[in-house]
């Protein structure tokens, strides 16, 4: 049991057997302080004042602050100098920049992201190439790192192109490119020059085989009308055709990874494609959203030259799959970053009842149990999509507490479980893939 959940359990132990004394209060006052075993909590002292803000302790007013979350599977002493460093500089820079307010400003501009942030955060401290490895001008790190980049951006809920540039596409351009493509693009999206976007017909959270196997259905046209269509031009080149919407940041990103599906019944398949923004027949259209702060697009393909990513034969179902896999570990993490967030704003609240701190004290350990499960999944992507279930769950629990004083994470929780899949979904499809009710699954 981490420290966090020992505080909060601390003052519900049971009595010890016996009558009860005749004045509690005075009795527990009375009696002289012992020193308790190695190892061993004494359960006859006083409970020592919890990290979090909202526990029920008896103490008068919350700290001012939060303690840094504890390390991916380990108390506190576990993280690394440099990513205690990386997570206090990121922390500080957003809440500078960023916050509710700035959240809201930010998003209401033309490409619905503060782009001076963004410079910052991918030039001076390298977000942006964080995942992409060294031979093209990354960091090369692996996703525990950026986990915690994640849950920081989610605690100032601030909109900006790390998701689907870095989570969701620089992981594909890495893993199906040939090598001139990716020394095409993968050291602009590394410096934070190039922002990308993954255009997937259906719906992310199939295609990227969450909620779902997808090499099942036709959520990529299947030759059918509906979908996009790829075909091949006269001059050996590819043509789309067809629509996606809700495409994340579809509508500024500079580059756009479009899954589209090609060939007739004998050698149905889907491809990933290349369409830079200015590509003629490209119309991209933004569409209203749930969370500003999560910005959608639907982009058309009207007879529109591509690039085919990669070479064939590729698994770009495989591929697609695994990146699914690891962004469902930094969503989890970033929206573990948001419910804390809310929860030190609900804790801060004057006048709260002893229900209401009882009430923060669980949710406290909801967001400690969803915040230990999203790293566990960074290590194990495989755990992705349970992760990302308890982590939606503990938004929406704690963004209902503070409903009144910021609706922006409610938004959140509400406008992931739309796109990524709600929480039962996921959790289904976890224990498919495990084989926890029949055969494991692909």
């Amino acid at each position: 049991m981490d420290a966090d959940s020992a505080a909060l359990d601390a003052p519900r132990a049971e009595p010890p057997a016996g009558p009860p004394p005749a004045d509690p209060p005075a009795a527990t006052a009375a009696r002289p302080p012992a020193a308790p075993a190695a190892g061993r909590a004494d359960p006859c002292a006083t409970p020592p004042a919890a990290p979090f803000a909202g526990a029920p302790a008896p103490a008068a007013d919350p700290p001012a602050g939060r303690a840094d979350p504890p390390a991916p599977g380990g108390p506190a002493s576990a993280l690394a100098q440099e990513q205690r460093e990386l997570r206090h500089a990121l922390r500080g820079l957003l809440a500078e920049w960023a916050g509710p307010d700035g959240s809201r400003a930010a998003s209401a501009g033309p490409d619905r992201y503060d782009t001076a942030l963004w410079a910052h955060l991918a030039g001076t401290l390298g977000l942006a190439g964080l995942a992409v490895p060294e031979e093209y001008g990354g960091a090369g790190r692996g996703p525990a790192d950026l986990a915690l980049v994640c849950e920081e951006a989610g605690r100032a809920l601030a909109p900006s192109p790390l998701l689907a540039t870095t989570v969701l596409a620089a992981p594909l351009l890495a893993a199906l490119g040939t090598p001139a493509q990716r020394a095409a693009h993968l050291p602009r999206v590394a410096t934070g020059a190039l922002t990308c976007a993954l255009a997937v017909p259906g719906g992310l959270s199939h295609a990227l085989g969450l909620t779902g196997d997808n090499t099942d259905g036709n959520w990529s046209g299947d030759g059918r009308a509906g979908g996009i269509q790829a075909a091949r031009a006269a001059d050996g080149g590819w043509r789309l055709y067809g629509e996606a919407a809700q495409v994340v940041d579809g509508h500024s990103a500079g580059l756009l990874l479009v899954a589209a599906h090609t060939g007739g019944f004998a050698r149905s398949r889907t491809l990933l494609f290349l369409v830079p923004a200015d590509a003629p027949g490209l119309v991209r259209t933004r569409q209203p959203a749930l969370d500003p702060t999560r910005p959608l697009a639907t982009v058309q393909f009207r007879d529109t030259g591509a690039e085919l990513l990669g070479e064939e034969p590729a698994d770009v179902l495989g591929a697609l799959a695994a990146a699914g896999r690891t962004a469902a570990a930094m969503l989890a993490a970033e929206a573990v970053g948001a419910a804390a967030a809310a929860l030190d704003r609900a804790a801060g609240r004057p006048g709260s009842r002893e229900g209401s701190r009882h009430r923060l004290a669980d949710l406290h350990v909801q967001v400690g149990v969803a915040r230990s499960l999203a790293y566990c999944a960074a290590r194990e992507p495989d755990g992705g999509p349970l992760a990302l279930a308890h982590a939606l769950e503990a938004l929406r629990a704690t963004a209902g507490e503070c409903l009144q004083l910021d609706d922006l994470c409610f938004k959140r929780a509400a406008s992931d479980e739309l796109l990524f899949g709600p929480a039962r979904r996921l959790r289904a499809r976890a224990a498919e893939r495990t084989g926890l009710f029949g055969e494991e699954a692909a």
